[in-house]
């Protein structure tokens, strides 16, 4: 079962994360920020994955500690649910358009964590959430997965779409990076082992 249970205990915030590779796109999303909640329902929709998560965080001074934590905990759930990574496809991208705005979301599940994010918003705030923290959040993801991530806004005139287009992006990646390719029965890489 491709799946793992995270929680994350601060003084700054109370995590528990459930994530399933292999779900039917169930999501149930309390992080007290309304449009991390929609997004994370959106990655849910479109990865087909089970996501649940219940956060109680120090919002009353801002997003920041929330939304970081939350991404670092997805990251690792996503780690522990791959295993040895044995058998997955390892590569993927998606491009998709919402409305005016077009991204695309590239991934490599090869252990080495980077993140590359080209994105340009013009709002301050989407919701409760500041435009300023969509890099951190991907960049806390992609570290905490082990996942070389590449994320691009190429263009768009409402900052919801092009957020929303970035998520449902990845969503797609890494339902199609995690996927099992039966005719590998090792790790994907030459070198025999996928290592940070």
């Amino acid at each position: 079962m491709r799946q793992a249970a995270i929680e994350r205990n601060t003084k700054e915030t109370q995590i528990k994360l459930e994530f399933n590779l292999d779900g039917r796109g169930k999501a149930e999303v309390n992080t007290g920020i309304g449009f991390l909640d929609h997004m994370l329902t959106l990655l849910a929709g479109h990865g087909l994955f089970d996501i649940t998560v219940e956060a109680k965080g120090d919002l009353h001074i801002d997003e920041h500690h929330t939304g970081e934590d939350i991404m670092i905990c997805l990251g690792k759930a996503i780690d522990q649910a791959l295993g040895d990574r044995r058998g997955i496809v390892r590569t993927a991208h998606s491009y998709v358009p919402m409305d005016e705005a077009l991204a695309l979301v590239a991934l490599d599940l090869g252990g080495r964590p980077y993140c590359v994010f080209e994105a340009e918003f013009v709002t301050p705030k989407l919701g409760q959430l500041g435009t300023d923290l969509i890099f951190h959040l991907f960049e806390s993801l992609a570290i905490h997965a082990r996942m070389n991530l590449h994320a691009k806004v190429f263009y768009g005139r409402n900052d919801h779409h092009k957020v929303e287009a970035l998520f449902k992006s990845l969503a797609r990646a890494l339902d199609a990076a995690t996927q099992i390719d039966p005719r590998r029965q090792d790790v994907p890489s030459t070198k025999g082992t996928l290592t940070a």
